[in-house]
């Protein structure tokens, strides 16, 4: 089977044709869970700055987090740990398995302790990031996911 461009393979058989570059079928839907309105709108204005990304939704309590982040309709969900009402970590555990295996979850703190690092993961997050040093880190994932 040739797996040649279509124009250089004509007639010779049976083709694979390779897709020039792939792209998300829609933009990456990035869901914000903060409280801080310093650190959404800096989020923001970062992811802002991306091609093919959008915001989906943001919240700042627990119960705002996991309503928004239930319905689905998102592939990234950036999580603080500390809202203006509840945690983080209770959002992470009120989330239904599936949705927690369908969208990257990413733990962004100022509470970078390793037990809640493992915890954080331990109940679906995907990463966990440090707000203080790490992000360019959370920039990157972001720029990295919404390209593929």
């Amino acid at each position: 089977m040739s797996t040649q461009p279509y124009d250089q393979a004509r007639d010779a058989g049976p083709h694979v044709y390779l897709p020039v570059h792939t792209r998300r079928s829609h933009p990456l839907r990035v869901v914000i869970v903060e409280d801080s309105e310093r650190i959404l709108t800096h989020l923001a204005e970062e992811f802002s700055a991306i091609d093919n990304l959008c915001i989906a939704g943001t919240a700042a309590t627990e119960a705002e987090a996991v309503r928004l982040l239930g319905q689905g309709n998102w592939d990234l969900a950036i999580l603080d740990l500390q809202l203006k009402e509840g945690n983080g970590l209770r959002v992470l555990k009120a989330l239904p398995e599936q949705l927690t295996d369908s969208g990257t979850i990413v733990v962004f703190t100022n509470y970078a302790f390793p037990q809640y690092r493992k915890r954080s993961l331990e109940l679906g997050a995907d990463y966990f990031f440090d707000k203080s040093r790490e992000l360019s880190r959370v920039v990157e994932l972001a720029e990295d996911m919404a390209s593929a």
